[in-house]
């Protein structure tokens, strides 16, 4: 542990390896400078998208090609919905005031849908400003677009005006809103007052969120269609249905009150890294990541209450909020009345929390999962992981490809082997292989192991393709015997072939590492970056097999996404058709909307969102 207070560790920013580490999640990011100013914010509903489209496309105006020639460095922060996305946004705009937003600053406050209630047939309408009006407010939404579309989709699904009370009382025949059935034409009779009211009525319901059997009818009603052969009218009720959840993706400001600190740690072979989420006031504000140095064995309770200390007490005199809760928390008694010392209100630390904090401490550790994974494959780290592994490994040239192999079944069923590559700029993911394997006994790794390593170097070898300078087999001396036979027979034996066993506690920086060749073990210390290299290639090639089998075994089973997702049966899996209309559509839901299926909790909404993206579970 360093005795210096927590900072960023400061590093060569790579932007190909940084978009390849981006997740297809809502989200904002932040661009910035030389100088690390903040010069751009913007948010996303797929980060990896958004992002990557500036440095990909070739269709952008003067001023955003200026700006990517400024950008040395962008930070993101995950978030749990586009509307918080949509909301941060709004609030760090404010906050940082960067230049290239100038045109997107909005200082006034956040928008609401009135309801007049001074009328027989009430409008639904926009507002922003001064409640002086007499009426219901519905709000606050995240952005004055948020608001128009929500009201856009009320005209199609209640048909309610939207117009002035003086165009209204003006109208001696319907306007063009009710031609295209956007209005049910109350200005002219059109409809009855009484039928006018239920439509309010049921409108207010869905903007107060007593929308669930609002939402039952449209599902029902498409059901219904469908199995009618209305195939036309089912689609459009589908559409509907969608629009509905959408037009509920809103979020009121403040969702609870309080100033809090959340702090997550996400720790592997590599590196370490805290995640910061400044909440105030009950809204994120912001957030910060950082990459202190410690021993891998060191447990995470430990760190983090050794990084709170540092954070907190280093003199530095940082605002100490309300309340902090933290990823891992262990025996912080003394901890937490040092830091209360220096606070002049009632301070709390926690990593028992529920409802909306239990939902941020999530969402931090999400960022700091990311985070850790995105400094890991920065291309100045993996530089000196290249340089260090030559070093370990006492090779004459600094290696420039690695490729590692690993199987993965269920008791035999459905055998995939895996190839990962990583070359000096980190994980190369188009250069990927799975390999289905057949014809070998159930169970059998070695088989299975010698046919893809077979399979992938002839082929190699045909074709001239890019042979490795070392290759890494996950597994012991039995893999490396298959490896070593089968790279004679092919002629490679110049290839450097290393072997990454687990150790006998099986923990992280206790791995044994065979020379494949000499069967010599190489010894290396649990710090070594060249050690952190070999562990995330092993563990890369672990995840791409797990998930190439579980595609495998679903598809010889027959079984849809949903239907491999460990707690989805059959009635879960009707709900969420019903509720969403299609599985493209669950895909695209957020945790919070697949919560709200009957049957499905917080945790298994959670399994299902990830599983859905192909992330591991």
């Amino acid at each position: 542990m360093t005795s210096d207070a927590p900072r960023e560790v400061g590093h060569v920013f790579d932007i190909d390896a940084f978009l390849q580490q981006l997740p297809a999640r809502p989200g904002v990011y932040r661009m910035l400078d030389g100088e690390q100013k903040v010069i751009y914010v913007g948010k996303a509903v797929n980060l990896k998208n958004r992002v990557t489209s500036y440095f990909r496309g070739r269709s952008h105006n003067n001023k955003t090609q200026l700006m990517v020639t400024k950008v040395v460095t962008i930070e993101v922060t995950i978030t749990h919905s586009e509307a918080e996305a949509l909301l941060l946004e709004n609030t760090l705009i404010k906050q940082l005031k960067p230049p290239y937003n100038i045109s997107l600053r909005d200082d006034k406050s956040y928008p609401y849908v009135f309801v007049s209630d001074q009328h027989t047939y009430p409008a639904m309408q926009y507002l922003r400003g001064a409640k002086h009006r007499k009426g219901r407010y519905f709000g606050p939404y995240t952005s004055a677009g948020a608001v128009r579309e929500s009201l856009n989709l009320m005209q199609k699904i209640f048909r309610l005006r939207q117009c002035e009370d003086s165009f209204f009382s003006n109208r001696s025949r319907p306007c063009l809103q009710f031609q295209i059935r956007r209005c049910s034409g109350p200005c002219t009779g059109e409809i009855s007052q009484q039928a006018y009211t239920a439509d309010v009525d049921s409108a207010i319901l869905y903007l107060e969120g007593k929308n669930q059997a609002l939402l039952d009818g449209v599902s029902q009603q498409m059901t219904s269609a469908a199995e009618q052969l209305q195939f036309e009218r089912a689609a459009v009720l589908r559409d509907q249905l969608a629009d509905l959840r959408h037009m509920q993706e809103q979020q009121h400001v403040i969702s609870e009150r309080g100033n809090l600190d959340v702090f997550a740690l996400a720790m592997s072979s590599a590196g370490q890294c805290v995640h910061h989420l400044m909440v105030r006031n009950g809204q994120v504000t912001g957030s910060k990541n950082y990459y202190p140095k410690w021993a891998i064995a060191t447990q995470k309770s430990v760190l983090i209450n050794a990084f709170l200390g540092q954070f907190y007490l280093s003199g530095s005199r940082r605002e100490i909020p309300d309340e902090s809760i933290v990823s891992d928390l262990g025996e912080a008694c003394a901890l937490t009345e040092a830091i209360a010392s220096q606070s002049t209100s009632a301070y709390r630390l926690t990593n028992k929390v529920r409802g909306q904090r239990a939902k941020w401490l999530k969402l931090a550790q999400t960022n700091a999962d990311q985070a850790l994974m995105s400094y890991v494959a920065n291309k100045q780290t993996q530089l000196t992981r290249m340089q260090n592994l030559q070093d370990a490994l006492q090779l004459d040239q600094l290696p420039e490809r690695l490729e590692c192999f690993d199987i993965s079944h269920s008791s035999g069923e459905a055998t995939v082997a895996s190839c990962v590559v990583f070359d000096q700029s980190g994980p190369k993911k188009s250069d990927y292989r799975l390999f289905n394997i057949n014809d070998v006994t159930a169970g059998d790794d070695y088989a299975a192991m010698r046919q893809a390593l077979t399979r992938r170097y002839t082929r190699l070898k045909e074709n001239n393709g890019v042979i490795p300078d070392i290759l890494v087999i996950d597994g012991g001396l039995g893999q490396l015997t298959q490896a070593k036979e089968v790279l004679k027979e092919l002629q490679l034996q110049d290839l450097y072939l290393l072997g990454v066993a687990k150790g006998e506690t099986r923990k992280a920086g206790l791995e044994k590492l065979i020379e494949g060749w000499s069967g010599a073990e190489v010894a290396l210390s649990s710090e070594s970056p060249a050690l952190h290299l070999l562990q995330h290639i092993r563990d890369e090639s672990h995840r791409f097999a797990i998930s190439g089998h579980r595609a495998q075994r679903g598809k010889k089973r027959g079984k849809s996404a949903l239907q491999q997702i460990e707690g989805v049966g059959a009635k879960r899996q009707q709900a969420l058709l019903r509720q969403f209309g299609s599985l493209h559509a669950i895909s695209k839901a957020s945790v919070d909307e697949i919560t709200k299926v009957k049957g499905i909790n917080e945790s298994l909404a959670e399994t299902i969102y990830r599983a859905l993206r192909g992330e591991e579970i």
